[in-house]
């Protein structure tokens, strides 16, 4: 391969300039590979394919000077590649004030403690309000245009009411470290997730894992424990340990149970659903254990009435480990259950 300039420097050091061009000449091993694949080795490993395929659709590469369109083109030696990389666009959210309870931040990343209530990504029905936007006004130009749009890298995301330790990519570099780490659930890293959920009843044994596949259930928004051979089930392990065992001596009261929650995979509501399959959901929790509201009615006031307008699943994510993306150093953070879930299990202490 040699590199070539157009009127501007397109590369510096191992990264690529947004807003110049880029033009390589393939060489003889080239030959027969896919555009996408060959691309995406060249422009250096931060450079994810996933990205090069929407430069493509986007007629940023060229040919011989003419715009390519399709990913799977074969090479062939000595054709001239030239890549327009565009400068990040304005994020599509706007940056709003929102206060965050930041753990750590760098040029790379940013961990934060997310309170109950508050959406990650806008949607419908979310439009503003979000991590996203919040993130936005804080970093503010310490975003890199990640996928040519200046945003935060979303790559794991907790439910609305769930709280705890959320990390977010500022750089494209971290953004595709940290998708492969969160996609193969750190098998071949440090990644480490455990959370807090206080449940309904105690379990038989104070460990156990729960090894059940996830699909949709029938509404599409929930999940359910599905056959392993459905089209959309999805393989999901559930690792738990009992920490705490409430009104276990008092039979006439609810008992339950403070568990924490490891996974060795991470699905849309996992250990929601997990724990409701093996009998003890979550308190509180409005989609998979409306079945055990009625437990409340057995508990001692105002335990009673606590439970009753406790206003979402009782679920914190305690801890988030990772390997950072440059530096290469283990990280570790964690935080304490929120005020409203130490109040609720203060009550069920008391039992």
């Amino acid at each position: 391969m040699s590199a070539h300039n157009e009127e501007t420097p397109k590369l510096i050091g191992d990264e690529l300039t947004e807003g110049v061009s880029t033009v390589l000449e393939a060489g003889t091993d080239a030959a027969g590979q896919r555009l996408d694949q060959w691309l995406a080795g060249q422009l250096g490993p931060d450079m994810s394919r996933s990205r090069v395929q929407m430069l493509i659709r986007q007629g940023a590469v060229k040919i011989g000077g003419k715009p390519v369109d399709e990913t799977k083109r074969k090479m062939a030696a000595g054709d001239r590649v030239s890549v327009d990389m565009p400068e990040p666009e304005p994020a599509s959210p706007q940056g709003e004030a929102i206060t965050l309870d930041v753990l750590h931040e760098d040029n790379e990343l940013i961990v934060i403690n997310k309170p109950a209530g508050l959406v990650v990504h806008p949607g419908a029905g979310n439009w503003t309000g979000t991590l996203v936007n919040a993130l936005i006004h804080h970093c503010g130009d310490s975003l890199s245009g990640i996928g040519g749009v200046r945003r935060p890298g979303i790559v794991h995301r907790l439910d609305k009411e769930t709280s705890g330790v959320m990390v977010v990519a500022k750089t494209d570099r971290a953004h595709k470290s940290l998708s492969e780490a969160f996609a193969d659930h750190g098998l071949t890293g440090d990644l480490e997730r455990a959370y807090l959920a206080l449940v309904w009843g105690i379990p038989t044994r104070p460990t156990g894992k729960v090894d059940a596949p996830l699909g949709r259930a029938a509404d599409r928004v929930r999940r359910a424990v599905v056959p392993a051979g459905r089209d959309d089930a999805r393989h999901a392990i559930t690792h738990f340990t009992v920490l705490e065992r409430f009104g276990e001596q008092q039979q006439e009261f609810a008992t339950a149970s403070m568990v924490e929650c490891r996974l060795e995979t991470g699905r849309t509501h996992q250990i929601r659903v997990h724990m409701a399959h093996i009998g003890h959901p979550v308190v509180g929790d409005p989609d998979y254990g409306q079945a055990f509201r009625t437990k409340a009615n057995r508990l001692p006031e105002p335990l009673k009435g606590e439970v009753k307008a406790f206003p979402r699943q009782a679920l914190h994510a305690r801890l988030l480990a990772f390997r950072h993306p440059t530096t290469h150093l283990s990280l570790r953070f964690e935080a304490p259950l929120p005020r409203d879930m130490e109040a609720l299990v203060e009550g069920f202490r008391k039992l």
